[in-house]
C-alpha cells in the first residue's frame, strides 16, 4: 500500500472561520494599539505583516494564526495570553448566539 503525501493547510471545503472570536480579537488589538498611540502601519511593520492584513485582523475579517498572534503581541509589548484573556472577556460579554455550541 502506498503512503499518501501529507497536504498542508485545511482540507478543501473546511470552514473554520468564526466571526465572533475574530471580531473580538481585532477589537482587542485595535484598543491596545490605540492605547499605546501606535499607528496601524507601525504595528504591522513591527509584527512583520502587511498593513492591509493587519487592518483585516482588526476588523475581524481574518482570524490570525498562532504565529501571527505571537508576533502581534510582541509588537504590542504584551503577552499572547493578555491578548487572548481580553478577547475571551469580550466574548463573554456578547449575548449567546442561536447556533452556539455552549
Amino acid at each position: 500500500m502506498e503512503k499518501r503525501a501529507a497536504q498542508r493547510g485545511r482540507p478543501s471545503g473546511a470552514t473554520t472561520f468564526e466571526a465572533a472570536p475574530a471580531a473580538a480579537f481585532g477589537e482587542v488589538v485595535r484598543a491596545m494599539r490605540l492605547a499605546d498611540g501606535m499607528a496601524q502601519e507601525a504595528l504591522a511593520h513591527q509584527a512583520g505583516i502587511e498593513r492591509s492584513h493587519m487592518g483585516k485582523i482588526e476588523r475581524g475579517e481574518h482570524m490570525p494564526t498562532l504565529v501571527l498572534i505571537l508576533r502581534i503581541s510582541t509588537a504590542l509589548g504584551r503577552t499572547a495570553g493578555e491578548l487572548l484573556l481580553e478577547t475571551e472577556a469580550r466574548l463573554l460579554c456578547l449575548p449567546p448566539s442561536v447556533d452556539s455550541d455552549r
